[in-house]
C-alpha cells in the first residue's frame, strides 16, 4: 500500500509563510505591480500559482520568468522560516507517521503542490524529515494536479521493485483537488478537514472515500487504510 500526504494544510500549518514568501520574492523580481491577489492556493501547483500571479499583475511570463521566481522565492521562503513557531506539525501527524512507518506493509509519500526543495523547506521547519518519505511527487511533475499520482505509482515502481494498483493507493489531502486527483485514477482519497479553505461539509460533498476533522485518531485511521472501508465522517452540526 502506498500512501501519499499532501503537505500544506494536511502535514503542516505555516500561518501563510508561503504566500508571504512568495510575494516579497515577485515584488524583489517584477516590482510592486506583483501581486498574488485572487489566486487560489488550496490544492494547487506553485509552477501554477506563480504564472497565475504574474498574469494578474500583468506581467509577461516565461521559462526563464519561473526559474528566476523559484530561485527567489527558495530564498525568501527560507528566511521566513526561521521565524520561531511559524510552522507546526498538525494534529495527530508525527504519530500516524510513526505508525505507518512501523507497518511493513505501507510505504508513505508526498504528493504535493510545492517545488521540491521549498516543500522540503516547510517539513524541516515542522520537524518532520522529508528523507522519510521514499517516494515523493512535487508541483513539478505535472502540469496539473491530476498528473501527479501515476508519477507517483511510477516512483513506487522504482522504490519497490514492484508495481501498484491504484485501490492500493491512497491519496490524504484538505482540499477537493486531493479528491479530485485520486478519483481521476482509481486511487482512494481520505479528505482531512484541517486546511485554512474547507471543512468537513465541504469536503464530504466531493466524495471522498473516508473524511475526518483531523488526523488524531491514529489507530482509527490506520485501520481504515489498511482495511480499504468505504466510510464517511459526518460534518459537525
Amino acid at each position: 500500500m502506498l500512501v501519499l500526504f499532501d503537505v500544506d494544510g494536511t502535514l503542516l500549518l505555516s500561518s501563510g509563510a508561503g504566500l508571504r514568501a512568495m510575494v516579497t520574492a515577485g515584488q524583489d523580481l517584477f516590482g510592486a505591480a506583483y501581486t498574488v491577489d485572487g489566486v487560489d492556493f488550496a490544492g494547487n501547483l506553485d509552477p501554477i500559482i506563480f504564472r497565475q500571479a504574474a498574469e494578474r499583475s500583468g506581467l509577461p511570463w516565461s521559462a526563464a520568468a519561473e526559474t528566476a521566481m523559484r530561485a527567489q522565492y527558495g530564498l525568501r521562503l527560507a528566511e521566513v522560516l526561521q521565524e520561531p513557531g511559524i510552522v507546526r506539525p498538525l494534529p495527530g501527524v508525527t504519530a500516524l507517521l510513526d505508525a505507518l512507518a512501523a507497518d511493513a506493509g505501507v510505504t508513505i509519500g508526498l504528493l504535493t503542490g510545492n517545488y521540491p526543495e521549498t516543500g522540503r523547506l516547510k517539513l524541516r521547519a515542522a520537524g518532520l524529515d522529508p528523507d522519510r518519505f521514499p517516494v515523493a511527487v512535487y508541483g513539478d511533475d505535472g502540469a496539473v494536479r491530476q498528473d501527479l499520482p501515476p508519477v507517483g505509482m511510477g516512483r513506487y515502481r522504482a522504490h519497490a521493485g514492484r508495481a501498484i494498483a491504484p485501490q492500493d493507493v491512497i491519496i490524504i489531502g484538505d482540499t477537493p483537488n486531493d479528491i479530485a486527483c485520486a478519483r481521476a485514477h482509481g486511487c482512494r482519497a481520505l479528505a482531512v478537514a484541517t486546511g485554512p479553505r474547507h471543512d468537513l461539509e465541504t469536503l464530504a460533498r466531493c466524495g471522498p472515500d473516508h473524511l475526518v476533522s483531523d488526523l488524531s485518531e491514529t489507530a482509527s485511521v490506520h485501520r481504515w487504510l489498511r482495511a480499504g472501508a468505504v466510510v464517511t465522517e459526518a460534518p459537525s452540526a
